[in-house]
């Protein structure tokens, strides 16, 4: 028999969950499969998605949720929880935060073949850990990725203003329109600083982001790489040394010297940081589809984490290019312009303030002009913030 205290955990959870607006990426997902993971960075929302989801339909079908780090997993398994749960007809098990138990994948797997009516949804925060688990998991599990909240979401969440989200020819023809937004520009210099994660709602938000980038890098990258805690520090170090200079061009020794680390080191640990969701790689087109070609800058992953890292002082023109390299990368491929700063499809962008002119692309085809600064654009002349608008 299923413990009932893990029933009445989901349910204290349920009651709190508000469910005045969806995720981005809420309605892409099959929630039908027999399992699927939610991964993403610490903090962005997974945990809230779920029991949304749990919310709107725990009434037509037998659904649990937990948290793998719930003290009932000190001394009960995952298999145990799932055969109770099957033997009273319990039809999708949600388990949030899974890395945090370990062995989870090969688990989740026998589960899986053992219970074939049985659907699984998990969420991890470890990207690494989970990248390390879909091994176990092949062809069993359809996993999303999911990112931080865009300036559209920002003002639906805080400010209660609802928008759809516009496709990129929509916003390079000047066909984004929010009535409710007569000024944009106050609201999308609150969303630089602090719009990219839901909990800065919350109190002491300062705080929490100093917590995600510890844990991030000291717990999850650390445990993950096997590191010892001097290693893990350096990279904390290393999220500073980027978060000034980046937009940064890769330069192992400049930045082996800077941290007094191996150079050899230095492509692992910028590895390590993309793929846990504190630094993204903006790469060349040599990659072709696969998408693994040269790495050209460096950014920090988004403009809020950014902020926090500058101690609240960030630089304008970098911010810039970070907010411009993380709204769009969601919903596009993304590459470096061999020219400019973006280029998407045919497309290349140049980002820049309000005075930003068309000298360095004024020769290149279907070039953009991404403008700060300004509350609407015209011509090939475009404001940043309408870029959030895109997912």
């Amino acid at each position: 028999m299923v413990n009932n205290a893990l029933y009445e955990y989901m349910n204290a959870m349920l009651r709190q969950t508000p469910l005045s607006m969806r995720r981005y990426i809420y309605k892409d997902i099959n929630w039908d499969a027999r399992m699927l993971g939610i991964v993403g960075p610490r903090g962005v929302g997974k945990s809230t998605m779920i029991l949304q989801h749990i919310a709107e339909n725990h009434t037509n079908a037998k659904m649990l949720y937990v948290s793998a780090d719930n003290v009932y997993f000190s001394s009960h398994s995952f298999v145990e929880l799932a055969d109770e749960f099957v033997k009273e007809n319990g039809e999708h098990l949600f388990i949030d935060e899974v890395h945090k138990y370990k062995d989870w994948s090969r688990e989740l797997k026998q589960i899986y073949d053992v219970h074939p009516k049985l659907k699984i949804t998990f969420t991890g925060s470890s990207i690494l850990d989970i990248h390390k688990g879909e091994a176990d998991l092949s062809r069993r599990v359809l996993m999303y990725h999911m990112q931080g909240l865009s300036f559209r979401e920002y003002l639906h969440l805080f400010h209660n203003i609802y928008s759809n989200a516009f496709s990129l020819d929509e916003i390079l023809t000047h066909k984004v329109f929010i009535p409710e937004v007569e000024h944009p520009l106050p609201l999308f210099r609150d969303y630089l600083k602090r719009g990219y994660y839901p909990f800065a709602l919350e109190v002491g938000f300062e705080y929490r982001m100093q917590q995600v980038i510890s844990q991030t890098t000291e717990s999850d990258i650390a445990q993950f790489a096997d590191m010892k805690a001097s290693t893990a520090r350096k990279l904390k170090q290393m999220l500073s040394v980027i978060s000034s200079l980046a937009p940064y061009k890769p330069n192992a020794d400049n930045l082996a010297k800077e941290l007094s680390v191996s150079k050899n080191n230095v492509p692992d640990y910028l590895v390590f940081l993309e793929m846990a969701g504190m630094i993204g790689q903006l790469r060349d087109d040599t990659g072709g589809m696969r998408g693994l070609g040269k790495v050209e800058k460096v950014y920090i992953d988004n403009p809020s984490l950014m902020t926090v890292l500058a101690n609240g002082t960030p630089d304008l023109g970098n911010l810039r290019e970070t907010f411009f390299y993380n709204q769009m990368r969601v919903r596009n491929e993304l590459i470096s312009s061999r020219v400019s700063d973006f280029c998407i499809d045919k497309y290349t962008f140049e980002i820049g303030g309000k005075k930003k002119g068309k000298k360095q692309i004024e020769d290149v085809p279907n070039g953009i002009i991404v403008r700060d600064d300004i509350e609407t654009g015209h011509d090939n002349f475009i404001p940043l913030w309408i870029f959030g608008m895109n997912y």
